[in-house]
């Protein structure tokens, strides 16, 4: 096989051609047009031949020049083109995961390598936002969302419903003040997060205090955070009593720096959870099978463990 000569000379030369000048083709190859030049007498050298005749008014190809462009011209599109398959392969191996950033940073993270050591082949991209992520638009291949399950042009799958129970640090079992009885809640700073307080489908404190049948807390009082895992990162830090979601605070819990100091939980309305959502004609998109296939059956094995 003989060799090829640079693939910059051959572009060089292409540009040049149909051009028939040098200073455009360096316009368009954003380089200069001495650079384009040399890059021609490298080819002309290569090939043994003049391919183009240099006059006082400018360029003209000669034949064998004229014979080589329209073949180069091709070539160098088939070089476009596979470069493009190369990228195709690329995001075709893709998963675009959209979540919110609580359930990613206290949940999916910890689990995800399980996913990656199962279908090592797929590259995940995890966008943690708390934003709804257009799916019928192509932001992402699927989300994780809370909610009602019900989403026009949708599929969903439900995945894991909460429940809501203080958890705190095994330190505030302790004290001056131990965390023994609801009432003792009264002693300790209640620690919230803003959008639970403002929504009407998320169990908040004085929901809860009501459930527990307790009076002469004032739950209006104690920390504010805009996240949900700030808020257990404080309860962490003993700075209060928080609220947490048994599914998402397990691990915590797991490790010994959360405790659930009551059994009592409260739920959302029933058909809240968290939800797997996807277009109904890309299920069977192999990575999204795969994808889809691994979440249910980690969250099942969760909900088995939490029913044992």
């Amino acid at each position: 096989m003989e060799p090829l000569p640079p693939l910059t000379a051959l572009r060089a030369f292409e540009a040049a051609a149909r051009h028939e000048s040098f200073a455009q083709a360096a316009e368009e190859l954003n380089v200069t047009a001495a650079a384009v030049s040399h890059q021609v007498k490298a080819l002309e050298a290569f090939v043994g031949v003049a391919l183009f005749h240099r006059q006082a008014r400018g360029l003209t190809i000669t034949e064998a020049g004229r014979k080589a462009q329209p073949l180069l011209r091709d070539g160098l599109e088939r070089f476009r083109e596979g470069v493009a398959r190369m990228r195709e392969t690329v995001e075709s191996r893709r998963l675009t995961i959209s979540v919110n950033s609580s359930f990613a940073s206290m949940w999916l993270i910890s689990r995800l390598e399980h996913f990656r050591n199962r279908h090592p082949d797929v590259e995940v991209l995890l966008d943690a936002t708390d934003s709804v992520t257009d799916l019928l638009g192509h932001e992402a291949d699927v989300a994780i969302r809370y909610g009602g399950g019900t989403y026009a042009g949708l599929h969903s799958d439900r995945i894991v419903d909460q429940r809501e129970y203080p958890i705190c640090s095994p330190a505030l079992l302790e004290g001056g003040h131990p965390l023994l009885t609801p009432d003792d809640l009264r002693h300790h700073t209640l620690l919230h997060v803003m959008w639970f307080d403002d929504s009407d489908v998320w169990p908040t404190w004085n929901v809860w205090l009501k459930a527990a049948g307790i009076g002469g807390v004032d739950a209006s009082k104690g920390l504010r955070f805009s996240q949900f895992s700030l808020a257990v990162k404080a309860a962490v830090e003993e700075m209060g009593v928080a609220l947490g979601t048994d599914f998402l605070v397990g691990d915590e819990i797991a490790k010994g720096r959360l405790v659930r100091p009551f059994e009592l939980g409260v739920g959302a309305p029933d058909s809240f959870a968290y939800y797997l959502v996807a277009l109904p004609d890309r299920l069977d998109d192999p990575n999204i099978a795969a994808f889809r296939s691994w979440l249910l059956e980690e969250t099942a094995a969760y909900r088995e463990q939490r029913t044992a």
